[in-house]
């Protein structure tokens, strides 16, 4: 069964899609066994295999998409791997129409320079880009899911400092999951 399906990116990020001489181009067409047809005038990038069951067309379509959310190639690339997701949140559904309310949220994401999204990064592991009117997240699964949950907590007008601690308290609790975990994976002492 063949696949096509097109994708609009801004303008601006058309050259990232395309990358330099187009090495992500190339790199991205090899990996997921398709073909990009990139139109630079509209923004419009079409994705075509051939084949769904020998290519992998959506991971594809996501990866383009990243790029076009304000994700470098390198980062949007990790979406290759099946483990990782692609999150999109529309600061719209917390602004409204309102523009100063949407740089006033994007400004509380982004924090003082750059320090909330950071924080937001380093304790989820995931890379955050707040770009245009969305704020999207690539990360390990349950991961993106928490960056999500600190984003949203933030857009909705929660201090800081609660973010921060949730996010904090979640990362204590993997990190104890994963020594529970290794203690039960451990070979028990035999008896004498």
């Amino acid at each position: 069964m063949s696949f096509e399906q097109s994708v609009r990116v801004p303008l601006d990020r058309v050259a990232a899609v395309i990358g330099k001489k187009g090495e992500t181009k190339k790199h991205l067409e090899e990996a997921c066994h398709i073909s990009l047809e990139i139109d630079s005038q509209s923004g419009e990038i079409t994705v075509r295999s051939a084949s769904v069951e020998e290519g992998d067309p959506f991971r594809a379509m996501n990866v383009v998409e990243a790029v076009g959310r304000g994700f470098s190639p390198q980062r949007a690339l990790k979406l290759l791997d099946p483990e990782t997701t692609l999150e999109v949140l529309d600061l719209r559904d917390f602004a409204g129409k309102s523009d100063n309310s949407l740089e006033r949220i994007r400004g509380r994401i982004i924090g003082l320079d750059g320090k909330s999204r950071r924080v937001i990064e380093e304790l989820t592991k995931c890379y955050v880009s707040v770009y245009g009117r969305t704020v999207s997240i690539i990360g390990e699964i349950t991961e993106a899911k928490l960056a999500m949950e600190a984003i949203t907590m933030l857009a909705s007008g929660s201090r800081h400092r609660s973010v921060y601690n949730m996010l904090q308290r979640a990362r204590t609790k993997r990190k104890m999951d994963r020594v529970l975990l290794w203690e039960d994976q451990s070979p028990e002492a035999e008896p004498q």
